[in-house]
This record gives C-alpha cells, sequence and structure tokens, in this order.
C-alpha cells in the first residue's frame, strides 16, 4: 500500500515548497479561465482584469523563488533568524509593489 507521500509528492517538500505549488496551480485554473473567457467572446477588459491577477499571482511566485535562491546560495545554508525575517519582509516589499 502507498504511503501519503508516495500517492502525493507534493506532501515531502517544504513548506514554502508547498505553498508555491499551491499557487501554481491557482494560477493555472485562472489561465484556464482566461481562455474559456476568450473563447466565450468576453469583454477585453473583463479578460484583461484576469491576466492581470493572474500576472500579480505569477509574479509573486518568482519573488519568492528568488528569495529561496538567495537564501540557498548563501555560504553556510542557513540564514540566522534576522537575516531570513529581512529577506522574507523584502519579498513582501517585492510582491506588494513590484
Amino acid at each position: 500500500m502507498a504511503t501519503a507521500s508516495e500517492a502525493n509528492p507534493v506532501l515531502e517538500l517544504d513548506p514554502r515548497r508547498r505553498a508555491l505549488v499551491a499557487r501554481l496551480a491557482r494560477v493555472e485554473g485562472q489561465l484556464r479561465a482566461i481562455r474559456r473567457m476568450v473563447e466565450a467572446q468576453r469583454p477585453c477588459e473583463d479578460v484583461a482584469q484576469q491576466l492581470s491577477a493572474s500576472r500579480k499571482a505569477l509574479d509573486k511566485a518568482f519573488y519568492e523563488m528568488l528569495a529561496c535562491a538567495m537564501e540557498r546560495d548563501l555560504p553556510g545554508g542557513e540564514l540566522p533568524e534576522p537575516a531570513r525575517d529581512r529577506l522574507e519582509q523584502l519579498t513582501r516589499l517585492l510582491t506588494k509593489y513590484g
């Protein structure tokens, strides 16, 4: 019998990567919905609004991956708590204003 993690490899991921996978799944769903909107000839403004929301969600995923890469590539591996907090704060700023 398969364990939960064998049945769903996402469960083996660390919390940040699980959150990223969930975000990407939502974006994937948004893009499918946008395609259906275009096929249904919905107003361009409605489609543009959804495209903007999808782009913002993808940008947030990108910024989070950049923060992960910076944290991972630092000598010594783990960041001290104050540096990790600052990196998370900068990631939130990028997400909000980027």
